[in-house]
């Protein structure tokens, strides 16, 4: 299967390159603004032979099975600095596909989306019968990447004809995730690493971490299945709140932190009590079956970060 894939440069989007080279056959194109980055990183993973390493400009004339689109931002430190900027970014790349597809309607196109879609609902998980809800009388930039996703979303809604998934990702987490990024986890790790106390405030939020082996398997299943126009939610086995993730990861790793009054972290897409979902349609109709929970992917892969590390 030739699979292109836009924006090779993002972190899950490298975790699930190296799952194809080593489980998969697929032949995997790999596109991005950087795409000196992508061959040397290639060559570092050592599989510069199985994968190419290309710019946006060669992407229209190449033939492809299938397109999927990591083009986006990972971390809520840079999506905050962004600001309004993430329309564009999010359509141009959006659009790049879109015109491949009316050429090559055979195709099948999936884009990585967001739970961030659902907007302003978190009060509790989102479910097959959520509703969307946007302040539309108080927007601000904390609202620009859920818009973003969101339009992008209805205009694959409105082409039904083709095959495109939208794959809304919540939380992900892998032991090659750069440390530097401003994630919960990621912050605990710097904490531990640098022998510091993590700060946190007193909310106790609910999380569901994927893993990067059953992100890999959820979009094998999303391969494997027939010409589809939907959306789909990614999910493990359970979530996760903080007060189990903070004792589990001092437990396990020693985590020494401190509960605080005041909000602590990056707040980039607004705040979410239950950012997690229990719309199934990837079981339901993919024969999509999680393989771990979240605290097993975040204990899993911390260790494997910690062993490196330390």
């Amino acid at each position: 299967m030739n699979i292109a894939i836009l924006g090779a440069t993002s972190q899950i989007a490298k975790d699930l390159i190296i799952s194809f080279a080593t489980h998969t056959k697929h032949h995997c194109i790999l596109f991005s603004r950087r795409s000196g980055a992508v061959q040397t990183w290639l060559q570092d993973v050592d599989i510069e032979h199985d994968y190419i390493s290309k710019d946006y400009s060669d992407f229209a004339v190449g033939y492809y099975d299938v397109v999927i689109n990591f083009v986006g931002v990972g971390d809520p430190a840079r999506a905050k600095e962004m600001g309004a900027a993430i329309f564009d970014i999010t359509y141009e790349y959006d659009q790049l596909a879109l015109d491949y597809l009316k050429v090559h309607p055979e195709c099948k196109y999936i884009f990585m989306s967001s739970g961030a879609v659902y907007g302003d609902i978190f009060s509790k998980p989102a479910d097959n019968n959520s509703v969307a809800q946007v302040p539309v009388n108080d927007l601000d930039d904390t609202n620009w990447y859920a818009i973003a996703k969101l339009y992008a979303e209805a205009r694959h809604r409105a082409m039904p004809d083709y095959g495109i998934i939208d794959v809304r990702v919540f939380n992900y987490f892998s032991h090659r995730q750069n440390l530097s990024a401003r994630f919960l986890i990621t912050d605990m790790l710097r904490a531990i690493l640098n022998e510091e106390v993590f700060e946190t405030s007193s909310e106790n939020i609910v999380r569901d971490f994927l893993h990067p082996y059953d992100f890999h398997q959820l979009i094998e299943c999303l391969l494997a299945a027939g010409h589809q126009n939907t959306a789909v939610d990614c999910y493990t086995c359970s979530p996760v709140d903080k007060k189990q993730l903070l004792s589990a990861m001092k437990d396990a790793f020693g985590l020494d932190y401190e509960i605080m009054d005041a909000d602590v972290g990056v707040n980039a897409t607004g705040c979410k009590l239950h950012y997690y979902s229990l719309y199934k349609v990837l079981e339901q109709q993919f024969d999509y079956k999680p393989k771990y929970s979240s605290i097993e992917s975040v204990l899993n892969e911390s260790a494997l970060i910690l062993q490196q590390k330390l």
